[in-house]
C-alpha cells in the first residue's frame, strides 16, 4: 500500500495514511497545516517485526549502539536491564535543550510529520507505540512547544518533541498553552512509556532538517509563482519589449526554468496594449526586466533539485544504528545516515535562489518608482512634494534584500567538532533550514511591494488594456487595496497584501485566468 489520502463522505480529504511508500512532500505539508495521518496495518506489521529485532537484541546481550550502549562519545559504555530503557527517557530530558522562541506550528507539525514518516520506513526498531503517539498528537491538534534554536542538523527539535509524547514539557492545543500531561489527558490520551531504543529513535536522523525543507519547498514554489505575477506587472508598467520574451529566441538557451518562465510571462501579458503601444520605444530594457526568464527561470531550476533532494530524503532511513532483517535472521548496523549533508546543501542553495527573486525585485520596483527611467511621475504619485508616494517602500525592499543577502551565506561549509570529537562534521542543516524560511518570507515581502508600486502605476495608463493576467493580478488586488491618490499609512496596505499572497487565494485566481493550475 503506499502513501494515499482517504476520503470522507462528502469527498473531501480527511486522513492522509502513511503506508508501504513514504509521503510526499506535499502530503508532510498537509499534515503540517492540519491535516490527519493514520498508520497502515502493513506498516504496523513492519513495525512489529523491527521492533522484535531490538528485543532480540537485547535478550542475546549483544553490543550495539544506542540499544545497549550509551550515545554519541558514550558509545562504549554498556548498559544492562533497566538501564536501557532509563537511556531513552533521559536522552529525551537531557537532549531537549533547546532556546530561543518556540517554532510556529506548522514547522513543528512538519517535523513531527518527517519523524513519523521515517520511523514508518520500520528500519529503526522503534516501539510501534511511538510513531501511534505523534499521529495521535498530529489529530489531536497537540502541538509541542519547541524552541527554534540550538540544533546542529537534529537532536534538540526531536528530543522536545518526544517529551510530549510521555506528558512532559508544555504544548500547543487547539490554540491554548498547556502542559502536555494535561494535553494527554483532555484528548483521551495516555503518556507511552519508552523502551529501549525508543529516545534515540526520537532524535536522530534527518527528520527535523526534512520536515522544514518540505514547508520551504511548498513556500518557495509559491513565492517564485507570486514573482512572475508582479515581474509581468512591472514589466507592463515600465513600457517592456516582449521581444526579448520570444519563445524562438528563448529556445537558444534551452534551460527548463528559462522557457517555462518566458511562456507564463507571455500568458500573463498577452492582449496588453500597454506592451503593443510602446513596442519599439527602445532598443532593449534593463537586465531587471529582459531578463525575468533567465533569472526566474534559474531559481525555478534550482526548486526542482531541491525536490528532489527532499522527495529522495523521505524515501530514505536516517537513524542510526538501522536494523534489517528478521528476529531470526537480522542485522543492525552503525551508520552516517543522519548526516544531511545532501538536503543541507540543498536548503542552501534553495536560500540563494530565492533570495535572488527578491533582489531583482527590487531592482524592478526600484525603477518603477524613478521618472529618470520609467516615465511616470516620481514615487508614483501625484501632487509630488507635499506627497511623498512610494520613496519609502523601496526602502523597505532594500532593507529586506540586504538581510537576504546575509541570510544566504551557506550553513553547511561552517563546520564545529561535538561530543568530545564522536561527532566532528555536521550539517547544520536545521539552522539552514529555518534561516531558508526567513528568507522566503522576506522576499515575499519585497514582491509584496512590488506588487502594490506596479499597479499603482498602472493608474497611469487610463484606457488602456491591461495582459490577460495582469489584469486580473490588478483587479485582485483593487479589491482590497484601493489606488493611491494621495499619501495615506503604507503599512497596513503592505501587511495585508503580504498576508494574502501568503495564501492560495489571490494567486489561483490569477493563474486560472490563463489557464495555469
Amino acid at each position: 500500500m503506499s502513501a494515499a489520502a482517504t476520503k470522507d463522505g462528502n469527498g473531501s480529504t480527511s486522513v492522509i495514511e502513511r503506508g508501504e511508500a513514504a509521503l510526499s512532500y506535499r502530503q508532510l505539508v498537509a499534515i503540517a497545516n492540519g491535516a490527519s495521518v493514520a498508520i497502515s496495518p502493513a506498516v504496523q506489521a513492519n513495525l512489529a517485526n523491527a521492533r522484535r529485532i531490538v528485543e532480540r537484541i537485547i535478550a542475546k546481550g549483544e553490543r550495539a549502539y544506542g540499544i545497549s550502549t550509551g550515545l554519541g562519545a558514550l558509545c562504549n559504555v554498556l548498559l544492562s536491564g533497566d538501564q536501557q530503557a532509563e537511556l531513552s527517557r533521559n536522552t529525551l530530558l537531557s537532549h531537549a535543550c533547546g532556546v530561543g522562541a518556540p517554532l510556529p506550528v506548522s514547522a513543528t507539525r512538519a517535523i513531527m510529520a518527517s519523524l513519523l514518516n521515517d520511523l514508518c520506513h520500520a528500519k529503526s526498531g522503534a516501539s510501534p507505540a511511538v510513531p501511534a503517539q505523534l499521529a495521535a498528537l498530529l489529530n489531536a491538534d497537540i502541538t509541542p512547544l519547541v524552541p527554534g534554536q540550538g540544533s546542529v542538523g537534529y537532536i534538540t527539535h526531536g528530543a522536545h518533541v518526544g517529551l510530549a509524547l510521555i506528558g512532559i514539557g508544555d504544548v500547543q492545543m487547539r490554540g491554548r498553552q498547556m502542559s502536555a500531561s494535561e494535553a494527554l489527558a483532555a484528548a483521551g490520551l495516555e503518556p507511552i512509556t519508552l523502551g529501549a531504543k525508543d529516545g534515540l529513535c526520537l532524535v536522530n536522523g534527518t527528520r527535523c532538517l526534512t520536515g522544514l525543507a518540505c514547508l520551504a519547498l511548498a513556500e518557495a514554489e509559491h513565492v517564485a509563482d507570486w514573482a512572475d505575477v508582479t515581474g509581468a506587472l512591472s514589466f507592463e508598467a515600465l513600457k517592456g519589449q516582449i521581444d526579448a520574451f520570444d519563445p524562438q529566441v528563448l529556445a537558444l538557451k534551452p534551460h527548463p526554468g528559462l522557457l517555462w518562465v518566458g511562456e507564463r510571462l507571455r500568458a500573463l501579458l498577452s492582449g496588453s496594449e500597454i506592451i503593443a503601444k510602446h513596442r519599439g520605444v527602445r532598443t532593449q530594457d534593463a537586465l531587471s526586466l529582459r531578463s525575468i526568464p533567465q533569472i526566474h527561470g534559474a531559481t525555478r531550476d534550482q526548486i526542482d533539485h531541491v525536490r528532489r533532494q527532499i522527495e529522495i530524503e523521505l524515501g530514505s532511513a536516517t537513524d542510526n544504528p538501522l536494523v534489517i532483517g528478521t528476529e531470526e535472521d537480522y542485522r543492525v548496523i552503525s551508520n552516517a545516515h543522519p548526516h544531511g549533508q545532501s538536503l543541507a546543501m540543498a536548503v542552501d542553495l534553495l536560500s540563494i535562489a530565492i533570495a535572488e527573486l527578491g533582489s531583482v525585485a527590487e531592482r524592478r520596483l526600484d525603477r518603477l518608482i524613478n521618472p529618470a527611467v520609467s516615465d511616470l511621475p516620481a514615487f508614483l504619485v501625484q501632487n509630488g512634494g507635499v506627497n511623498s508616494g512610494m520613496m519609502i517602500t523601496q526602502y523597505v525592499a532594500t532593507s529586506l534584500a540586504a538581510e537576504n543577502k546575509l541570510l544566504a551565506q551557506p550553513m553547511v561549509t561552517d563546520n564545529y567538532i561535538t561530543s568530545a570529537q564522536q561527532e566532528d562534521h555536521l550539517s547544520l542543516g536545521t539552522p539552514g533550514a529555518l534561516k531558508c524560511l526567513q528568507v522566503i518570507a522576506n522576499t515575499r515581502k519585497i514582491l509584496a511591494i512590488e506588487y502594490l508600486l506596479a499597479a499603482q502605476a498602472m493608474e497611469f495608463y487610463p484606457g488602456l488594456k491591461r495582459g490577460a493576467g495582469t489584469e486580473a493580478a490588478y483587479a485582485v488586488l483593487r479589491q482590497r487595496i484601493s489606488a493611491y491618490s494621495q499619501d495615506r499609512f503604507l503599512a497596513p496596505d503592505m501587511a495585508a497584501v503580504d498576508a494574502a499572497m501568503a495564501g492560495p487565494d489571490w494567486l489561483s485566481q490569477i493563474l486560472a485566468t490563463i489557464g495555469a493550475a
